[in-house]
């Protein structure tokens, strides 16, 4: 009787993950690959239902010697990086907080993942109440006679630096991440921090050399995730940013959206453009975080 080799094991095994990967790939290639296809052809000035049949550079070269386009890539890129940033360092000091056991410990950790389940729509509206002008804070603070009019109250929404928009995203990330940094914890148990601490380390240095490390992965991994998201998100800058300049999302839409139809392939190929950038930060951001987890 023969019995079948570890190779044709394997390749069954390797055979059947495939199979089972299928559908999900190839809704991927349809509708991500394929609209991107669409995109770029669009970019090119090939557009025949408009009359563009000549496909050319012209929309590349417009993006690239538009000066708005530079002023709100570098608006994105503050708001991706200082949110991604602010959100992965309170998430971490929450997941601290929440990893030992203690009293109303599942009430707390409840409050914490809650937000989890509200749409950013509900997040932006929160934030225009509560930090506008003419919102929640500017109304108690004159009130208490701590500023004459609600109008003095700091200028939080649509401001040049996007504190509104920042503020949002680091309330919705900050459970997502930390979510993610408590399972590791959990899932790595204090054993290595407490030899560490019966060979003399303090609290700092069990979190700097050994607890930090080995949650780092998590962070990063959750953090890629969110610098993604939120250098392509579309709905909080439109409604918590300035017109001027805008993100870059919002900015590729109102070129799609412009009555002038010959405007749309100027706006694919931003979109383009975005979509190459946001991919070139996110492999040189996974390259250097890559490169701290094998030195630490």
């Amino acid at each position: 009787m023969r019995f079948p080799s570890p190779q044709t094991d394997r390749g069954r095994q390797n055979l059947r993950i495939a199979l089972l990967l299928t559908p999900a790939i190839s809704l991927i290639i349809l509708l991500f690959m394929g609209g991107l296809l669409m995109g770029f052809i669009r970019s090119l000035n090939y557009f025949p239902l408009i009359g563009l049949n000549e496909p050319n550079l012209e929309a590349y070269r417009l993006v690239f010697t538009d000066r708005e386009f530079f002023a709100s890539f570098l608006l994105t890129f503050h708001i991706a990086f200082t949110s991604t940033v602010i959100a992965s360092i309170l998430a971490v000091g929450a997941a601290l907080l929440l990893r030992p056991t203690f009293r109303g410990k599942k009430i707390i950790s409840f409050f914490f993942q809650m937000n989890l389940t509200f749409p950013h729509l509900v997040g932006a509206i929160g934030i225009l109440f509560l930090f506008s002008q003419s919102g929640f804070l500017a109304r108690i603070l004159t009130n208490a006679d701590v500023i004459s009019r609600p109008s003095e109250f700091p200028a939080l929404i649509y401001d040049r630096y996007a504190i509104g928009i920042i503020l949002q995203y680091i309330w919705k990330e900050i459970p997502f991440i930390g979510v993610i940094v408590l399972a590791v914890l959990q899932s790595v148990g204090e054993d290595y921090e407490a030899v560490a601490q019966s060979l003399g380390a303090n609290r700092w240095q069990r979190f700097r050399y050994v607890t930090l490390p080995l949650i780092m992965p998590g962070v990063l991994s959750a953090s890629v995730i969110v610098f993604a998201f939120t250098f392509g998100a579309y709905e909080i800058p439109f409604l918590l940013g300035r017109s001027y300049p805008a993100a870059l999302p919002v900015l590729a839409v109102r070129s799609y959206t412009d009555v002038d139809l010959a405007a749309k392939p100027q706006a694919m190929a931003m979109a383009m453009v975005i979509a190459v950038l946001a991919t070139m930060m996110i492999l040189a951001y996974m390259n250097l975080t890559r490169r701290y987890v094998r030195s630490s």
